[in-house]
């Protein structure tokens, strides 16, 4: 699958994104880093349906090596999964070894912007969400509504505005933006 991020883009996303958390402090003292331990739980594209992991987005394999200890790699056709129609070629799973083997600065956009999500309005218009899908655990973040740094919020919203001028991850959002139902709660 190409992408129209380059690694340059993506490195910028990560300094932005590596330099907020969503509280004050190490959010993962709250539940014992549990979405760490998931992999952040994105099930729903788990190769195998085996373990949990996340799907890395498109071009963004270039911020990591195969060869790094702390992440398991799975390549898989993106057109066998729930992936949009326009997403070709292989997909990238990865799945963390655990918080104490994590390199902090290298980990996936989407621990980077948990337990936010970027939902498209039928409007077009970009918005942060809490996280909805079914997890396999509960963050407190997400139960307790947790109010987040703004600078975090900030960081996350840029980030994904800049994600979305990429066709194929809009396309990603647009789909996930479509399938959620109601009750989704908006955070910008």
């Amino acid at each position: 699958m190409k992408s129209s991020i380059r690694k340059t883009t993506y490195e910028a996303i990560y300094r932005l994104t590596g330099m907020v958390s969503p509280i004050d402090g190490d959010c993962g003292v709250l539940c014992g880093s549990v979405c760490c331990s998931y992999g952040d739980g994105c099930a729903s594209g788990t190769p195998n349906g085996s373990e949990y992991g996340m799907y890395l987005l498109p071009g963004e394999e270039k911020m990591h090596s195969r060869s790094d200890n702390w992440l398991k790699w799975n390549a898989e056709w993106a057109q066998d999964y729930d992936f949009p129609k326009s997403w070709r070629g292989k997909a990238y799973f990865v799945r963390c070894e655990g918080p104490q083997r994590c390199t902090r600065r290298l980990r996936p956009i989407q621990c980077r912007t948990f337990p936010l999500a970027p939902h498209i309005g039928n409007d077009g218009t970009l918005s942060l969400i809490l996280h909805s899908d079914e997890l396999p655990y509960s963050c407190p973040l997400i139960a307790q509504k947790t109010p987040l740094n703004e600078r975090f919020v900030r960081a996350t919203y840029t980030a994904w505005k800049r994600l979305l001028m990429d066709p194929l991850i809009f396309d990603l959002v647009e789909m996930d933006s479509k399938r959620r139902g109601l009750g989704i709660t908006v955070i910008r």
